[in-house]
């Protein structure tokens, strides 16, 4: 049997290459010449070939798969891929939040749950988060969240005292406070993790009827609760911190294709306006009991990356990316992301990031936008609009946009105008006490006194302590307890381990 030939090795213009091995030099022990063509781009490209990675969410991993309707929703959404039998090519990108592109996949952190359909009508992106909810309600403080969750300014390492700095002067993050420091803190791994848009989106059907909408991806691998302990995630921190990505893609590989059930909370456009929550603050969820979930359809990831560079480090997912049938809603996070998301591929990828293969639409692609550095597809005049020489143009659509909403007001700088029961303690506090078993609430106060007792300052401890009574006086007190026992030199509170991140900073203590 004939031995099959290799491939010749070529320039990246095609061009043949004389070896592999060594370079052009004068005589066998001379001085390398500059016209070794091969050599400088092997070298230049080398030197180019880590593009910015992302500020949030930059270590993560990746697939592809297929969703597909299976309910008669034209009640609520006019959009093709959610009209029951829809088959939509997906790729999907998990992530953590904090860490750089390098940091273990196990840190306790919330984990990125991003989605984009490659639909008929164009990309429909969902960018969500394993959680519900979030950290915060109003996206003016959001870069400050993100810095003090990553570096301090003088020695470049995290610090759980401005990690708690900020979560103790901003009452809002109770609520998902209580989840990153439970047992979803650290997911086993992400094919038995549930997604959530978390945001508030709106929906609009054929008749012009709208509604408001949540995104819950429930795992049909196990119930959504499945974790790593601490004392597992620190270990696996220092032994393989690819954990979570060699996970997923030794699953997709050996034929074991993750899958999530989609399900749908939906509210009448009418009750936001009078619903005793806000239901479009990102710090809040709706009850099941108020607006049940309906299921939508299944998510299947079947296909690893070839290229992870060019299929999931340059995959740009961004809540801007509306389907004719979905859209945005009031909550302020969102309208946020709705533009900051996209000009951050601008920053990181070039103007043209939507032309990588990736992020590209199936969907044809009339626009006027026009050059730009690394632009690969042709335009053709006209090139502005209105014009009257054949050019594409806009219509309105009869049945109207789904982000569409009535508001009026003077322009102010406040927070959403509070309901019945809104306030910042009472979620969190039934997250404690309904959600939460005994042998939960447990690892909570264990996870919570070993982060506090990494290097979080005295009057930090103080607000800390004062934060969580708020949520549950017995889970403050008892967390209160094990931390004056832990640092006083004491035995351990029972069942109290650390909880350190890697790199954190101990010299404040």
């Amino acid at each position: 049997m004939s031995k099959k030939r290799t491939p010749r090795t070529t320039t990246t213009a095609g061009i043949p290459v004389q070896s592999d091995e060594h370079s052009l030099t004068v005589g066998s022990d001379g001085p390398i010449v500059l016209h070794d063509h091969y050599l400088l781009e092997q070298m230049a490209n080398f030197n180019r070939e880590r593009i910015p990675e992302r500020q949030p969410h930059a270590k993560g991993g990746g697939a592809f798969g297929y969703f597909e309707t299976t309910a008669d929703l034209s009640r609520y959404t006019k959009a093709q891929v959610f009209q029951k039998g829809a088959k939509t090519d997906v790729l999907m990108r998990f992530s953590t939040v904090a860490g750089e592109r390098g940091s273990p996949d196990t840190w306790r952190d919330p984990r990125g749950f991003s989605v984009k359909m490659y639909t008929k009508e164009g990309n429909f992106d969902m960018v969500g988060n394993n959680t519900p909810i979030f950290f915060i309600r109003d996206p003016i403080k959001f870069q400050q969240f993100i810095r003090s969750q990553k570096r301090r300014a003088d020695n470049d390492m995290r610090d759980h005292d401005m990690q708690w700095d900020f979560w103790t002067l901003s009452p809002e993050s109770a609520h998902q406070v209580t989840y990153l420091m439970g047992d979803r803190g650290i997911p086993k791994n992400w094919r038995e993790m549930n997604g959530y848009s978390s945001h508030t989106y709106s929906l609009i059907n054929a008749k012009g009827e709208r509604f408001w909408v949540k995104f819950h991806f429930h795992t049909d691998q196990g119930a959504g609760n499945a974790y790593l302990s601490q004392a597992e995630a620190d270990k696996l921190a220092g032994t393989d911190g690819d954990y979570h990505r060699r996970d997923l893609f030794n699953a997709i590989r050996d034929g074991n294709h993750p899958s999530w059930t989609l399900k749908w909370q939906v509210m009448p456009y009418e009750d936001a306006k009078t619903y005793h929550l806000n239901p479009f603050d990102l710090t809040k969820v709706w009850p099941h009991k108020d607006y049940p979930l309906i299921e939508v359809g299944r998510l299947v990831l079947d296909r690893n990356p070839t290229d992870f560079h060019t299929e999931i480090e340059q995959a740009a997912f961004e809540p801007n990316n509306m389907v004719p049938g979905v859209g945005l809603s009031p909550d302020k996070m969102l309208l946020a992301r709705g533009f900051s998301y996209a000009d951050a591929h601008r920053a990181r990828l070039g103007v043209n990031y939507r032309q990588i293969p990736v992020n590209r639409s199936q969907a044809p692609v009339n626009s006027y936008s026009k050059d730009g550095a690394m632009r690969v597809e042709k335009v053709a005049d006209p090139v502005y609009a209105p014009n009257s020489y054949g050019g594409p143009s806009a219509r309105p659509d009869p049945a109207g946009e789904a982000g569409l909403w009535h508001a009026d007001g003077d322009m102010v700088r406040a927070a959403y105008q509070l309901r019945e029961d809104d306030d910042d303690w009472s979620q969190a506090r039934a997250l404690v006490r309904k959600v939460m078993d005994a042998a939960a609430r447990k690892r909570l106060v264990s996870n919570v006194v070993g982060h506090l007792c990494d290097g979080v300052s005295e009057k930090v401890l103080e607000r800390a302590f004062e934060y969580w009574r708020n949520i549950d006086k017995e889970t403050g007190e008892r967390i209160e307890k094990g931390v004056r026992d832990k640092l006083g030199g004491e035995s351990e509170a029972p069942g109290v381990e650390s909880a350190r991140s890697i790199g954190a900073n101990k010299s404040r203590k």
